[in-house]
């Protein structure tokens, strides 16, 4: 693969990385509302079955529609970070390897006569 081929893998594999990076911080925010629901309809529910809110058919069923619905959107929230998180490792592995094949030169040595040094 020519240099600038490579260069160019790298720079759409960084895009990628970005892009996977914000999906996962949504994921994050994501499985944060869900835990959030989760205790709230659980409060509310446990709430309601001691006696310290009396009944409310609404407020029964919005207290199972959080825990629930908060289970599922966690449950599978927590699988499409993995998912994403894995496809995170590959590419940042992928550029690794690309990286790898670029001829690299190193720009200076400290002792060179070009390069002056600072004391």
């Amino acid at each position: 693969m020519h240099e600038d081929d490579l260069r160019e893998a790298i720079s759409r594999l960084e895009a990628q990385i970005e892009e996977l990076a914000g999906a996962i911080e949504g994921c994050r925010k994501i499985a944060l509302a869900s835990k959030a629901a989760i205790a709230v309809g659980g409060i509310l529910l446990v709430a309601i079955m001691l006696g310290a809110l009396r009944f409310d058919p609404m407020a029964l069923l919005a207290a199972i529609a959080a825990l629930l619905g908060g289970t599922v959107l966690l449950g599978s929230n927590s699988s499409t970070a993995q998912e994403k998180t894995a496809a995170l490792k590959a590419a940042e592995a992928q550029r690794a390897e690309l990286i790898g094949r670029i001829d690299l030169t190193v720009v200076g040595e400290r002792d060179s006569p070009s390069v002056p040094r600072l004391n």
